[in-house]
């Protein structure tokens, strides 16, 4: 089995429809060239729900992949400031995943950096979206352990 993990900005930056094209064909490219098979999300606004949202749609033609989403704590709190939009759709996939999994039963300082890292320890590579003049967020702490890990990193940021 090869796996892959997803880690991004809440915010992006630039054409989304684009993002949203190049993301589909690297994820098509990693199921039928490397045997990407099962995909892990965090489910964050953002790139994560980019990410959740291209692979349910490459599931369509390729049902044999899976969604996996690793969630810092339960649900609710997840979202607890999240627009009714962002809320409606983080519901959608949240139906639609393979599994979820909760790294910590309860909201806390810290949960995201330990679903991170789960992330990562799940993955033979990981897709992201990292500004690199970032360098003190999540995702740039996402991809320092990927790489420590040495796994593949591609990253979608275009400056």
């Amino acid at each position: 089995m090869r796996t892959a993990c997803f880690t991004g900005h809440r915010v992006l930056t630039g054409d989304i429809s684009q993002l949203e094209e190049r993301l589909y064909n690297a994820l098509e490219r990693a199921v039928t060239n490397a045997g990407i098979t099962d995909f892990y999300c965090g489910g964050a606004i953002g790139f994560d729900m980019i990410c959740s949202k291209t692979v349910l749609k490459l599931r369509a033609s390729y049902p044999h992949i899976r969604l996996h989403l690793i969630l810092p704590c339960p649900p609710q709190e997840q979202i607890a400031k999240w627009t009714d939009m962002q809320r409606s759709e983080y519901m959608r996939v949240l139906a639609a995943a393979d599994t979820v999994e909760l790294t910590s039963q309860y909201y806390y300082n810290g949960c995201m950096k330990k679903r991170n890292a789960r992330l990562v320890e799940l993955a033979d590579c990981c897709f992201c979206f990292l500004n690199a003049d970032n360098s003190q967020s999540g995702t740039a702490q996402t991809v320092r352990m990927a790489l420590s890990k040495r796994i593949m990193v591609v990253n979608f940021f275009k400056s």
